[in-house]
């Protein structure tokens, strides 16, 4: 019994192993099937940000949404329907954006290659894009991902939220087998785009029983955001930029950390721990840093597993 109880669990053991390799990713993974996939995904989102400086940022988000729940499989662009409500109907999925294109970089990747490139990869390769777009460094995206047939937005709580303190990051991410470091590096992700007023009003009014406002927060960063963000009669759509130079990939978001001047709770977190303090202060000084530990991050991420199919239409399962 023990020699089949052994035999049974290296024979387990062998199967998970060919399981990850079949699954595992490759840069070259459309070199013969789709060679151009690359140049029609990267034409798209050019495209794209000429017309809407915003898309770079929503992508990047989008990216990193969909990778947090059930892995990178797309499952963040499909549409709801019937009983079902999906992904992106989820209260922090509601101020996603730029799907268009997504399904536009999918259109001409159909007309070339009908049926081969998963949403799962055109959304991967969007985010490079993005990145790229807003002068942030390149790389070679691993591809071969596979497109969900689930998207719950009940399951959008599992997402990061701005106001997580450091114990409450690093679960999250070490739950998706991501380190520290890869927190911090993903967390730089922030330079980009636009934060409404709920994601940061925590800080600002009603802070704790002792504070009004986080001490934390510089004072008069703190109460330009409290102009910006009134308790009462706030416009529709106020809110601020998550740094002051919000389209481009630069470290400016960790120096602005390091002046209490970073809008989320979670942002200023990761002054919380030495590792993550340690990093942020490496990455406010060298930004070649940033980037290279950023892509590694990014690559590792964006291997997150999940999916079975290649869709068709990125909003609907086959």
């Amino acid at each position: 019994m023990a020699f089949n109880l052994a035999f049974l669990s290296s024979i387990f053991i062998i199967l998970s192993v060919f399981s990850a390799v079949t699954n595992a990713l490759s840069t070259n993974y459309y070199d013969k099937s789709c060679p151009n996939v690359d140049q029609i995904v990267s034409n798209a989102v050019k495209q794209a940000t000429s017309n809407d400086r915003t898309v770079p940022a929503a992508l990047l988000r989008m990216h990193f949404h969909d990778c947090f729940i059930r892995g990178c499989d797309a499952s963040v662009l499909l549409n709801s329907k019937g009983g079902n409500k999906a992904e992106k109907d989820g209260p922090p999925n509601i101020s996603l954006h730029a799907f268009y294109v997504i399904d536009n970089a999918k259109k001409q990747v159909e007309a070339s290659c009908p049926g081969v490139v998963s949403c799962a990869d055109i959304l991967a390769l969007a985010a490079r894009d993005a990145v790229v777009q807003s002068g942030g460094p390149n790389w070679a995206v691993p591809k071969g991902r596979k497109d969900g047939r689930t998207s719950k937005a009940s399951e959008t709580v599992q997402l990061p939220a701005p106001t997580f303190n450091i114990s409450q990051l690093q679960q999250s991410f070490s739950q998706r087998g991501l380190s520290l470091n890869d927190l911090v590096a993903l967390s730089g992700g922030h330079t980009l785009g636009f934060s409404h007023c709920s994601s940061f009003q925590n800080r600002i009014h009603s802070f704790n029983a002792t504070h009004d406002v986080d001490p934390t927060l510089n004072p008069s960063f703190a109460a330009n955001l409290k102009n910006t963000c009134p308790i009462k009669n706030r416009p529709k759509n106020a809110g601020a930029t998550m740094d002051p130079s919000t389209t481009t990939f630069d470290n400016t978001y960790f120096k602005l950390i390091l002046q209490g001047k970073s809008l989320f709770s979670s942002d200023q977190a990761l002054l919380s721990f030495p590792k993550t303090k340690g990093l942020v202060t490496k990455f406010a000084s060298s930004k070649q840093a940033f980037l290279d530990a950023f892509v590694n991050s990014m690559i590792k991420m964006s291997s997150i597993n999940g999916g079975q199919e290649i869709r068709k239409d990125c909003r609907v399962v086959n």
